[in-house]
């Protein structure tokens, strides 16, 4: 049998804070104590907070590693490691890695190096080499023609725990404005004025060709093989009656106020990025994170594409968001996601969940994560 025990903290529980300790048996959280521990090896936390930790729904972090500079490729193993690390410092000890089946470049490194790189996450997974636990979310491109083929390729995978779809044709979703879709493709891509009208082109015949049918595929196979399943970047109540409709439990970055209150109501678990939040608003320009948790419609924060982003935006709505007490705030980050995709194990301080916690102190400046373990093992 395993102990630990941790004294001096400020608990923060799904409801509540209380000062006291936590007793972790084997992995799993066995007592809560609203008075401190004096019993030997028992680890003082200082008056830190000890939370839950972090499940992370969607990040596509582990493609800064793999390619760390344009054309530049990085080994897939050490990429995944890297990623890893990243993640675990950052109070995260479930992560799901997304990865995108599909892109609206076929050539893309995401494409190109997509079995390369869930190979490199089971090897280092079958090495004992990586802190958090890590399952796959499948990013599923309904208007990529290969994406039947490719998502055959990994569905049956025992990673594989999130199915969601996707579709970035321009003049919808994501991409209302095509404005902003000529500014981020044109920078992404360096393609001059005729080469991105004729890269519009091909997207919009595209989806014609394939968005619908593909989105019946994926919804099909997350419910026959018992997968969680989102929607992403609705923008209509029409967009998240389909999601509603096709059982859905999570909706990813809802472009508008409207889609997000719909999606709330309709009791979806609204899902933002910590970026957009941290940063006051959308970098493709559409709704902030902030309505929407002015509105009470912010149900869960994602990294997406900055791990460390995912704890500051949980303390950034309790420091300045009436309606958002640090539980609530905290919920966002670790009971939400943990509940709306399934995983009941997890995500909050109780008796008989695991044992993964975070210990925090809140600086003025920042919050910083001084110990993080996973089913009571210190892995960072």
């Amino acid at each position: 049998m395993t102990e630990q025990i941790f004294t001096n903290a400020k608990l923060v529980l799904a409801n509540e804070v209380i000062d006291g300790a936590v007793q972790v048996k084997d992995g799993k959280i066995s007592d809560i104590s609203d008075r401190p521990s004096n019993l030997p090896g028992a680890e003082d936390m200082g008056g830190d907070y000890l939370m839950p930790g972090l499940v992370e729904l969607h990040t596509d972090n582990l493609d800064k590693h793999l390619t760390p500079r344009p054309k530049t490729r990085w080994p897939a193993t050490a990429a995944v490691v890297a990623h890893d690390n990243q993640v675990a410092s950052a109070g995260i000890t479930t992560v799901f890695d997304a990865v995108s089946i599909g892109d609206v470049n076929e050539g893309s490194e995401r494409i190109v190096r997509l079995i390369e790189s869930v190979n490199a996450l089971e090897h280092a997974l079958e090495n004992a080499l990586l802190r958090a636990d890590h399952k796959l979310h499948l990013r599923c491109e309904t208007s990529f023609p290969g994406m039947v083929e490719a998502l055959g390729q990994l569905i049956d995978l025992p990673l594989v725990s999130m199915l969601s779809v996707m579709d970035h044709t321009p003049g919808q979703r994501q991409f209302v404005s095509l404005d902003a879709y000529y500014t981020y493709y044109q920078g992404k891509y360096g393609l001059n004025d005729e080469e991105m009208r004729k890269f519009i082109a091909t997207r919009r015949r595209d989806a014609e060709l394939y968005s619908e049918k593909h989105r019946r595929h994926v919804v099909e196979q997350a419910h026959a093989k018992g997968l969680a399943l989102a929607s992403h970047d609705d923008a209509t109540t029409e967009h998240v009656a389909e999601a509603v409709a096709d059982k859905m439990t999570v909706a990813e970055f809802p472009t508008t106020l409207e889609a997000a209150k719909a999606s709330h109501e309709g009791g979806l678990g609204v899902m933002m990025g910590g970026p957009n939040l941290v940063r006051g608003g959308s970098h493709s320009g559409n709704v902030a994170a902030g309505d929407l948790a002015k509105h009470g419609y912010l149900d869960i924060i994602s990294s997406d594409y900055v791990p460390h982003s995912l704890l500051h935006g949980a303390m950034k709505l309790f420091d300045e968001f009436d309606g958002y007490d640090l539980p609530r705030a905290i919920r966002t980050v670790s009971l939400n996601p943990a509940t709306h995709v399934g995983l009941d194990d997890r995500g909050e301080i109780a008796v008989g969940k695991r044992g993964d916690l975070i210990r925090v102190h809140h600086s003025p400046h920042h919050p910083i994560v001084r110990g993080v373990w996973r089913e009571g093992v210190r892995v960072s």
